[in-house]
């Protein structure tokens, strides 16, 4: 049994990546597999009939973007500094929960009856960023705002702090097309795979600034 995380699904030559990868795993043995990809992109679509036809047991998930970019990803230095400037406009996202895809997964590789089956997982309501970062500030009880910015401005700022060409054409790809309205619903996978509502944005921001990972004092740590 194999979990794949989610790949880079945009870049060129993923599915053809992550397919070989596939295939080699079951040539060593490996019987089922479970991939972890993104909602509404034709791109990762490609990436799972690549893995699908590895041939081995597949079980599908597609999430929607994590809460925990928050306090784990590429969006904490953002919270650290006070000012969340992305290119996300107002567009609603029903962030989910990094935990519940971790159940999900879980429970895909080690209960038979997930074979073959297609979960969206997202959390049960959605927020744009400014609603996701106000969640953040008051559960962390200090200043952080949202400041939206375009495109090119972030894509723009990114090559000035060295970011790979390659990052920024994946960030570009996100904040333009996929995080265009197509994902704005929520759906019921944490439902139909756990039996149980998944976990709200505000849990997650509760949680998380339990941990300090969001203190002010950070910034100069």
């Amino acid at each position: 049994m194999e979990y794949i995380s989610r790949y880079l699904d945009a870049l060129p030559g993923a599915a053809e990546t992550v397919g070989s990868f596939a295939e080699l795993a079951v040539s060593n043995g490996v019987r089922r597999h479970v991939l972890l990809g993104g909602r509404g992109e034709p791109e990762a679509e490609r990436v799972e009939e690549a893995v699908r036809d590895a041939g081995s047991e597949l079980m599908i998930v597609r999430s929607t973007w994590f809460a925990q970019n928050f306090s784990e990803g590429g969006f904490l230095d953002f919270v650290l500094s006070g000012e969340v400037t992305l290119p996300a406009g107002d567009t609603p996202e029903p962030f989910v929960d990094a935990d519940d895809i971790a159940d999900v997964a879980v429970a895909a590789l080690t209960d038979d009856r997930h074979i073959g089956q297609l979960y969206e997982l997202t959390g049960p309501r959605s927020l744009t960023f400014e609603e996701a970062v106000q969640e953040i500030a008051r559960a962390a009880g200090r200043e952080i705002r949202y400041v939206p910015m375009s495109v090119e401005e972030f894509a723009g700022t990114a090559a000035e702090q060295g970011v790979p060409g390659e990052v920024i054409d994946m960030l570009r790809y996100l904040f333009s097309e996929v995080l265009d309205g197509r994902n704005a619903h929520v759906t019921d996978g944490v439902q139909r795979a756990l039996g149980r509502q998944p976990r709200d944005f505000a849990e997650y921001a509760r949680d998380a600034a339990a941990t300090g990972v969001w203190n002010a004092a950070a910034v100069t740590a």
